[in-house]
């Protein structure tokens, strides 16, 4: 199966971007990670940038798509943003969302409020649920998905790599469709300024990766206001 990929990572209107995001194409497997480092003062961009190293140290290891391997890279992430805590004594966190590719099967896992949005045929078909306070309020019916977006709440992040619960969800495993499936992975700096039925119309009109990124950036930039959140983001193309 053919993967197509591409990325971008903008400071917004912050003076440093503690986003990142990494892309490994190998023979056999693809795999995709977004990170958004919590307290720029506090090392987010290290920690954003310890976890995917460590994540690309764990995917060298062999396939992600047990449950087993999935929880052991997600531990190998948390304890380099621990490690980097004790080095520091900083409490820098970073949330993380990965998409691993195998052989035509994917499954993904995701910490805090970093998204995945899953698309077949142009339609949205599935996304993450977020860890956080807006969230919550979502769950107990006090507001609409797409009013996290307003919610005072909205930053306060209820799981992260480096704090004491780093556990991450984990998606079953699923087998790609061929030529219909595509798939967005970015910070709440993004989907924040991009809604749904958006994306998926960027989608339908887009020729590529690349293109879909462009078309998603026009509609957000216009969007950011003075001190903006960085915003990052990758999609692929199945």
């Amino acid at each position: 199966m053919k993967i197509k990929t591409a990325s971008m990572t903008n400071r917004g209107g912050r003076s440093t971007n503690d986003d990142t995001v990494r892309i490994f194409e190998g023979d056999d497997s693809t795999w995709v990670y977004v990170g958004d480092g919590l307290g720029a003062y506090a090392g987010g961009q290290q920690a954003s940038q310890a976890a995917g190293q460590a994540l690309s140290d764990a995917a060298r290891g062999g396939s992600l798509l047990t449950d087993e391997r999935m929880l052991e890279a997600a531990g190998m992430a948390n304890q380099a943003v621990l490690q980097l805590q004790q080095q520091t004594q900083g409490s820098m966190k970073t949330t993380l969302v990965l998409l691993y590719i195998e052989d035509g099967r994917a499954r993904w896992m995701h910490v805090g409020d970093s998204r995945l949005y899953h698309f077949s045929g142009g339609w949205l078909q599935s996304q993450t649920m977020d860890h956080s306070v807006s969230q919550m309020a979502v769950l107990m019916g006090e507001i609409t998905r797409d009013q996290i977006r307003f919610h005072e709440d909205r930053n306060r992040v209820l799981r992260a790599l480096g704090a004491d619960n780093a556990r991450p969800d984990l998606s079953p495993t699923m087998m790609l469709t061929g030529g219909k499936d595509a798939f967005l992975l970015c910070t709440d700096g993004f989907w924040e300024n991009v809604y749904e039925a958006e994306m998926e119309q960027a989608l339908r009109d887009a020729q590529s990766p690349e293109d879909w990124l462009s078309r998603m950036e026009e509609i957000l930039r216009p969007r950011l206001t003075e001190g903006s959140d960085n915003y990052t983001a990758a999609a692929v193309f199945c």
